[in-house]
């Protein structure tokens, strides 16, 4: 399978591009290093060394005699450039990472906000017109997030994509109908996401595209097996306040001996998938495409809920790690629960890695291994959701001065 990955260069992009290489599918990268240049605006690295994305691609020839190719440029402004290659290239498949992927970072200012919107939107839209108007029968495979059904619950399971509905009419009738499960994003980021599907509603059901979204639970772990083969081919591990996943960071903050960050009561559930289930979500998706004809295919792809306290409380028990209870700069209730439906990957054969001791402490072990490249100051989450989480901030700040 031709198999084009836009947003290769990413935490989840790299290690599938290597997994679905390392399967014997013939793999693409599109990327125009965003991410790398997010670093520098943001000034922090990512804690593990990631190579120049030559230095990358050569080291997995080296270790694996497979070749990805690489092109460097913006899917949301090159819509030519993106036609061409797929007209030119005929790829059986299309992986959609090309999005910018922190609800936190998002929310930075309205500058931050802009930039998401038009990124996030555009790309998706980019990537739909080109399939179009190429003429090519592409599978589209996008990872969305669990954030677009908000995270509360209505007393039952959050479905995959749809709810069934009856609404009665004014003669009394009862009608029954299937719609999206209503959208309740929490951030521009989450906010994007929810838009995209109403984009793959559109082209699905007027240009018969077909397509594949993925509503993905946090992301926690670094490593694949293809990632740990050679350390020019290592993972991102972001840890900051706005790209840093809450169970990374905890295992950091561990690792580094600083207060674990729980924000408000820490009685926010959340759902989470290890990356090494992230890629084996992926090939999956691919493998089973939806058919000619067929409604956008919504997988909610997580393994696990945890309220974010309780996975506190677990770093704290393994690591003696203290906790520090600071204000929530994001404007959400303070307790929530969340029960989510999974049974299509379960029904497909995924095999779920949920909490296990020794990959939290490989995180543990990559931490502690490059802790010398942690910046201390960049740990705290400084993006604020609204002035009253400002307020409160600055006013914690105040008390502990």
């Amino acid at each position: 399978m031709r198999v084009l990955i836009l947003g290769g260069d990413g935490f989840c992009g790299w290690p599938t591009s290597l997994h679905l290489s390392a399967l014997g599918h013939d793999v693409a990268i599109v990327d125009n290093l965003s991410r790398r240049k997010i670093d520098i605006e943001l000034e922090c690295e990512s804690l593990t060394p990631i190579r120049p994305m030559h230095e990358r691609l050569a080291a997995w020839k080296e270790v694996s005699g497979r070749e990805v190719a690489f092109h460097y440029f913006d899917v949301a402004k090159d819509y030519q450039r993106l036609l061409d290659l797929i007209k030119e290239w005929e790829p059986h498949a299309i992986v959609h990472f090309a999005e910018q992927r922190a609800a936190p970072y998002s929310m930075k200012s309205s500058a931050h906000k802009r930039y998401t919107v038009d990124n996030n939107l555009n790309a998706t839209n980019n990537v739909l017109a080109a399939v179009v108007e190429s003429g090519l029968d592409i599978h589209i495979a996008h990872l969305g997030t669990m954030g677009v059904y908000g995270y509360g619950t209505a007393g039952m399971k959050i479905p995959e994509g749809y709810l069934r509905v009856k609404v009665e009419t004014d003669d009394g009738a009862q009608v029954e109908n299937e719609i999206l499960y209503p959208a309740n994003p929490g951030s521009i980021y989450h906010m994007t996401k929810t838009q995209d599907q109403l984009l793959f509603f559109f082209y699905n059901k007027n240009d018969k595209v077909r397509i594949t979204d993925l509503h993905q639970g946090i992301v926690w772990g670094t490593q694949t097996k293809e990632t740990r083969l050679d350390e020019r081919l290592i993972n991102r591990f972001d840890y900051d306040g706005d790209y840093g996943t809450v169970l990374n960071r905890f295992l950091m903050q561990a690792a580094v001996d600083y207060p674990l960050t729980v924000h408000g009561t820490g009685g926010q559930t959340r759902a989470f998938i290890h990356i090494q289930d992230t890629v084996r979500c992926i090939q999956i998706a691919l493998e089973n495409p939806p058919k000619p004809g067929d409604r956008v295919q919504i997988f909610n792809q997580m393994t696990e809920t945890h309220r974010v306290r309780d996975l506190a409380q677990m770093i704290v028990d393994r690591t003696g790690a203290q906790i520090d209870y600071l204000p929530n700069p994001r404007n959400e209730a303070d307790e929530n629960d969340l029960h989510v439906r999974n049974d299509r990957f379960l029904a497909l054969g995924l095999d779920p890695i949920t909490l296990d001791e020794g990959l939290m402490e490989e995180v543990t072990g990559i931490a502690r291994r490059y802790a010398q490249r942690a910046d201390r100051s960049k740990i705290p989450c400084v993006s604020l959701w609204r002035a009253p989480a400002a307020a409160a901030s600055q006013q914690a700040k105040v008390n502990q001065s």
